[in-house]
């Protein structure tokens, strides 16, 4: 307890002072003292905040599903907003000493010449005349104003550098969420397996995860996502966890789309950890209901010669469930491959333990938001795409939706086709 009140409290500073570097280079700098466009800023800097803290809050917290999705758009796109603005402010730090350089030298350029000063006439004194008493030397001023010159300078270089970090911004989170709305695009990977015989070669996997319907994205993006799946004709359906981000009661509607999802062997579905926070047992059986398969620490034989193994999220262990390798692979027969269903990368290790060939994940989301992919990268195996861990392969998928903002930034969304290839062909 006392280390998450640490936690949150440097969190609550961090972004304290995040927000007066905002508030100081897009309001105090580009406005005049007690202007409206001043107050109107400082207003928003409280304000956006405050709708962030209750999008974030409201789901948890079991607020009404319209208070949710009243305070969901602009409180999560400000979270974004106040990453690209702040980077972009960073940037311009570096910018504004330049900027200020080239005025000065256009202002000095531009200045006329002073006109030539003549030399200064002695004046005879006479031999007896009193002498003029000396006045004082007259004291430099520490620091002389700034003039109007210099003011108008800093307020044009502010309003340039604070005007273009808004437009980036602005244009960058524009297009991650133009991307997240218009849905996720289908790639293609081809996976060799040695286990799997000829006749299985060319099989095709659809992959799809972290989905998060949600206050945000509901039934429409379920859709698109179930159309572009069955465009592909695929012989079998993953659905690897993270489907919703609130309860059947609020979302029950919004997945039923997934009912129409077509595959030669079905539809299967695990749990992610997101599902945990949302009621867990009732999204299995809701997902059920729709016909997909849960796999819930268990194992199917796939007629086409392969072992399709799921297992429940980690975060399944807070309620005494969690993923049980045992039960899903203990007994099996190692000459079949074996292909398993796992949320998070991370299980991989226990997966290369029991022999599994390709596990599939979600779960990073590859990221996100640039520069999230790094800390992603401290917490996760892999990021995104295939690699090899021993005689295991792992595919992570960057999802098909987004949680939080609806942006996407340098991790496009995607639906793979994992393509299973025979060594034997």
């Amino acid at each position: 307890m006392v280390v998450f009140l640490l936690v949150l409290i440097v969190v609550l500073a961090l972004l304290g002072a995040v927000h007066w570097y905002v508030w100081r280079r897009l309001v105090r700098d580009v406005t005049t003292r007690g202007s409206l466009p001043r107050r109107l800023g400082t207003a928003a800097v409280v304000v956006l905040p405050l709708l962030s803290f209750a999008a974030l809050g409201s789901s948890r917290g079991g607020a009404p599903f319209v208070l949710q999705q009243v305070v969901a758009w602009p409180g999560f796109l400000w979270l974004a907003l106040l990453l690209y603005v702040t980077l972009a402010l960073a940037v311009g730090e570096a910018v504004r000493p330049l900027l200020f350089r080239w005025l000065d030298r256009r202002a000095r350029a531009g200045a006329p010449a002073a006109a030539p000063v003549a030399a200064p006439v002695p004046v005879p004194v006479p031999e007896h005349a009193p002498a003029a008493p000396e006045e004082p030397a007259e004291a430099a001023p520490e620091s002389a104003p700034a003039t109007p010159a210099e003011v108008s300078r800093r307020l044009f270089v502010s309003r340039v550098v604070g005007g273009a970090a808004v437009a980036a911004a602005v244009g960058t989170v524009g297009y991650g969420t133009y991307g997240v709305l218009r849905g996720p695009r289908v790639k293609r990977v081809t996976v060799p397996l040695a286990k799997i015989p000829r006749a299985v070669h060319g099989y095709r996997i659809a992959v799809v995860s972290d989905i998060h319907l949600g206050p945000i994205l509901g039934r429409a993006h379920t859709q698109r996502i179930v159309d572009a799946i069955n465009s592909t004709q695929p012989d079998l359906i993953a659905v690897v966890g993270d489907l919703v981000d609130g309860t059947v009661e609020n979302l029950g509607s919004a997945a039923e789309p997934l009912a129409r999802l077509r595959a030669r062997h079905g539809s299967f579905f695990v749990t992610g950890n997101h599902e945990y926070f949302s009621g867990a047992d009732a999204w299995v059986d809701h997902v059920r209901e729709l016909g997909l398969r849960p796999l819930r620490n268990e194992r199917v034989e796939v007629a086409a010669g392969f072992d399709l193994a799921g297992v429940d999220d980690i975060a399944g262990e807070s309620e005494g469930q969690g993923p049980d390798f045992g039960r899903a692979l203990g007994d099996r027969d190692r000459a079949r491959a074996a292909v398993l269903l796992a949320h998070q990368p991370i299980v991989v290790h226990d997966a290369v333990r029991h022999g599994v060939d390709l596990q599939l994940s979600g779960h990073t989301h590859g990221g996100q938001l640039w520069p999230g992919n790094y800390l992603a990268e401290l917490a996760n195996p892999t990021v995104a795409g295939l690699e090899r861990y021993g005689d295991t392969q792992l595919y992570v998928s960057r999802g098909a939706g987004a949680w939080g903002p609806p942006v996407r930034v340098g991790a496009p969304s995607d639906i793979t086709i994992v393509e299973l290839a025979s060594k034997q062909a």
